[in-house]
């Protein structure tokens, strides 16, 4: 008799799990009359993240190198192509623009003059081409693995930061042959080297979100650079440019960048003024890249 109540028990209990499993699972197939979240566009400012890309830091290392390495990967003079690229411009524009057409170069011997032009523009333009197509470059990494996309472009400027410092050797030896002297001035070139950097960030970022969406910015870009180039005083100083037509010089904060960029090599005043302009445009410009960029960051994956 135990045994059979004893059994009769467990079946009793058997029987009610079962019969409250039954229940649980059809109240799980029945869904609420009003949805539970609601996921919705953010509106207004979207938050840079500045932790989380902090947090990915290694990452932005390991990209950075991959750049470099791609970039001259299987190439015969390697890494000479970062030097070559400056120098060969400024041998032209010696010949082309301070022999032939007498080009005034502010009391500064031309080709150490059109070099330190051509140095930070190079950088910036390299900065910027590179940083245009490195998301549409990195469509595999950036469907597959979630991190922050802002990595990508800025890889491709701190890439192009390497170009740079091997390009300023040249410089380096130009200053010796030219016999230019050695100042407290030239402590500016650090901080107008990294506002280069920033302003060179601002475009590739907001380049490479509008590449991902349309792919005519890869056609319309190297024009872009190209018309960028001749308004800047690179190949001629900003004294040369009438004074009413001199506030186009300061609407470009590339501009103001590069005068005091060879007023801090020279030894020259630096237009404090101009400077402080070119700094503000580029901050600007920054903040709404990155606001932009991180609008359209959610569709890469699906657009890439």
């Amino acid at each position: 008799m135990k045994t059979e109540s004893v059994n009769d028990a467990i079946g009793e209990w058997a029987g009610a799990a079962a019969a409250a499993d039954t229940a649980a699972s059809q109240s799980d197939h029945v869904l609420p009359g009003a949805p539970l979240f609601s996921i919705m566009p953010r509106r207004g400012w979207v938050s840079l993240n500045l932790r989380e890309l902090w947090a990915y830091r290694e990452l932005l290392y390991f990209l950075t190198w991959r750049d470099i390495k791609v970039r001259y990967k299987q190439t015969v003079l390697g890494v000479a192509w970062a030097v070559l690229q400056p120098v060969v411009s400024m041998i032209l524009f010696t010949l082309f623009f301070g022999r032939l057409a007498h080009m005034p170069s502010d009391g500064i011997p031309y080709p150490i003059f059109a070099y330190a032009g051509l140095l930070p523009w190079t950088f910036v333009s390299t900065a910027v081409s590179g940083a245009g197509d490195s998301l549409v470059g990195s469509a595999a990494l950036v469907t597959k693995v979630y991190f922050p996309r802002l990595v990508i472009p800025c890889a491709a400027v701190c890439a192009a930061m390497m170009d740079f410092a091997i390009a300023s050797v040249v410089l380096l030896a130009m200053m010796l042959w030219y016999g230019v002297a050695f100042h407290w001035r030239m402590l500016m070139l650090a901080p107008l080297t990294l506002a280069a950097a920033l302003l060179a960030a601002a475009a590739g970022m907001w380049m490479s979100a509008l590449n991902v969406k349309y792919r005519d910015v890869r056609y319309a870009l190297p024009f872009l650079i190209q018309v960028w180039m001749f308004a800047t005083p690179i190949i001629y100083p900003a004294s040369i440019v009438p004074e009413r037509w001199r506030w186009l010089l300061g609407v470009n904060p590339l501009s103001g960048i590069i005068e005091a960029f060879r007023g801090a090599l020279f030894g020259r005043a630096i237009h404090w003024p101009d400077l402080s302009l070119a700094a503000a445009i580029t901050l600007t410009a920054l903040a709404c890249s990155a606001h932009a960029f991180r609008r359209m960051e959610r569709e890469f994956a699906d657009i890439v």
